[in-house]
């Protein structure tokens, strides 16, 4: 091996001493220079060996280096150092963030230009002292881009107007939020996507503030023009009041596409209606007899009380009914014909198959006298004609079914008394709501601190100084929830329905034609407060919450700040079922 290494230094040191710069040396010149020469081979060999142990190493460092390198990647996870600085992917949170980013700014330039302009339109011409804003130079070449999309500003040449350009502006402050928000709501959300209630930060100015819904100009309507002789019995047997005004509208749809007059249930197997609704009411909205009391249809029948067919729209069980409603009908004289069903395949389905009126004709068209089609509030009947504002059925008036006088105005009294005009409703259910809720796909039972903090936001934007309180809730958790409703330290009351003290006046006209205490008479009235509200925040899941939206509606009261409680929302905190 020495004498392969030495060849090659040989070669390299007879490179570097040419033959012609060598001159012949004396005898001891030539055997001191023989002595040299050893010793620096020598030299020159061990330098090779290292120098090729040293090649050897720094290969060896080149191969095991990565490994070492991949090996303290994965143990201690480095690759967060570097993911700052990977290249993104197309579609990636990266990506969406500055995206949006680069619309906020966008709409930012927008906003402005567009309140640059508008101060410059309300500055007085003759004012030297407050001389006009230039809008600021733009070099880049995106600016044609902005001022062609910038939104046209109204000049202000009224209070009115100003107030309108002002509230664009803050929609477009809206449409930034929405830019900035979108990458932190999922891939889907849409860079439009805008809360149009911007009114809250106008508060206190009377311009819109949780303005109400518009009626829609066209509502689609059926004529109600029944036969004086022939009737439709309605039958109501689900749940409480609320349910029963759900199943009493369906009724009237039914009554008006089959052209016969309503007959309300009796009290003896049904809630008293009389003292909570205005059934004549709903005869002067048309113009017409079109519903009669129970005992207004005994005298027209000369008391030979008969329902001649049973078309059941529920087919199990058949009408809705059970032994004991039926024993109830028969005991108050009233004779049964065959009980049938309209559709008897829906007996084997969970849930009730939508009907329009086309399927709904054919069955139910008779020439008897009195038919009864059963409960109907479970039916899914022509939904979005029926729950539309002012119902389905063409009138002269807001709403066919409300309050009777009497709670109406009672309810007036109270308002004037305690809560005045600007005021928002809360329906807190809770009763039963916990066990009801929990079961459901989305729970809808709220702790209540985190109720409380979702009421604070709708007290925000509605700017009222009180809260009307209907809730079935005890004492603790009202306590607790009227503790927490704070806004600038200051406690927002909650106000609840005082208990009946002859000294008070408001409520006097229920005592005086006794139907004061009456359970449905309070529920009712509880309603019509909370429908007469500026705001209303209902409970989900609750027809007593549907019922009064459905009045909202009807009266043209709602408000685009109505919502459900913590709408959007989960509970925090879910306890697990039984």
């Amino acid at each position: 091996m020495v004498r392969e290494a030495s060849s090659d230094e040989e070669d390299d040191s007879q490179a570097l001493v040419p033959e012609h710069e060598v001159k012949p040396l004396s005898p001891r010149h030539d055997q001191r220079q023989f002595g040299a020469l050893e010793i620096a081979n020598g030299l020159r060999v061990q330098i090779s060996r290292r120098l090729r142990y040293r090649r050897w190493q720094w290969y060896l460092l080149a191969i095991c280096l990565p490994l070492v390198l991949i090996l303290v990647f994965f143990s201690l996870d480095l690759g967060r150092l570097f993911r700052g600085i990977t290249i993104i992917r197309a579609d990636s949170p990266g990506d969406r963030m500055r995206e949006a980013e680069l619309r906020a700014l966008f709409l930012l330039r927008n906003q402005e230009l567009g309140l640059l302009h508008l101060w410059n339109q309300t500055v007085p011409r003759s004012s030297a002292s407050l001389p006009s804003i230039a809008s600021p130079p733009s070099n880049d070449s995106s600016s044609a881009t902005v001022k062609a999309d910038l939104p046209s500003t109204p000049v202000p040449g009224s209070l009115e107007e100003f107030r309108s350009a002002l509230l664009e502006q803050i929609k477009l402050n809206k449409q930034i939020q929405a830019a900035l928000l979108s990458p932190h709501r999922g891939r889907n959300a849409s860079l439009e996507s805008v809360d149009d209630n911007v009114d809250a930060y106008l508060s206190g100015t009377g311009v819109g503030v949780c303005r109400k819904v518009d009626r829609p100009a066209d509502r689609r309507t059926i004529d109600w023009k029944p036969k004086k002789d022939r009737f439709l019995f309605t039958i109501c047997l689900s749940g409480q009041m609320s349910n029963h005004l759900i199943c009493l509208e369906k009724h009237m749809f039914f009554a008006a596409l089959l052209g016969r007059v309503l007959v309300f249930p009796s009290h003896k197997v049904d809630y008293d209606y009389s003292q909570v609704l205005d059934i004549n009411h709903i005869n002067q909205c048309l113009g017409r007899e079109v519903v009669i009391s129970y005992d207004d249809f005994v005298i027209k029948m000369k008391n030979k009380l008969k329902i001649n067919r049973f078309i059941c729209y529920i087919a199990n069980p058949p009408c809705y009914l059970d032994e004991e409603h039926i024993k109830r009908l028969k005991n108050m004289g009233i004779s049964l014909g065959k009980i049938e069903t309209a559709w008897p395949e829906d007996a084997k389905l969970k849930m009730q198959k939508k009907r329009a009126v086309a399927d709904i004709m054919p069955k139910y068209s008779s020439d008897d006298e009195v038919i009864a089609i059963g409960d109907m509030f479970y039916a899914d009947v022509e939904e979005d004609w029926v729950m539309q504002p002012g119902g389905p059925i063409g009138h002269k008036c807001k709403a066919l079914i409300q309050p009777n006088r009497l709670i109406l105005l009672t309810a007036q009294r109270f308002v004037q008394t305690f809560l005045g005009s600007n005021f928002i409703a809360l329906h807190f259910r809770r009763h039963g709501f916990l066990k009801f809720c929990n079961v459901k796909k989305e729970s809808c039972f709220y702790p209540i601190p985190q109720a409380a903090e979702c009421i604070l936001r709708v007290v925000e934007r509605a700017n009222a100084p009180v809260i009307y309180l209907s809730t079935d809730a005890g004492e603790s958790e009202a306590n607790l929830l009227q503790s927490l409703v704070v806004l600038d330290n200051k406690l927002v009351p909650l106000v609840k329905r005082p208990n009946h003290n002859s000294v008070e006046k408001w409520d006097a006209l229920l005592y005086r034609n006794h139907i004061g205490g009456d359970p449905q008479v309070e529920a009712m009235l509880d309603k019509t407060i909370s429908a007469t509200s500026t705001v209303f925040i209902g409970s989900s899941g609750s027809t007593f919450t549907e019922d009064i939206l459905r009045l909202r509606r009807g009266w043209g009261v709602a408000s685009h700040c109505d919502e459900y409680l913590c709408k959007d929302e989960l509970p925090n905190f879910i306890a697990e079922t039984e």
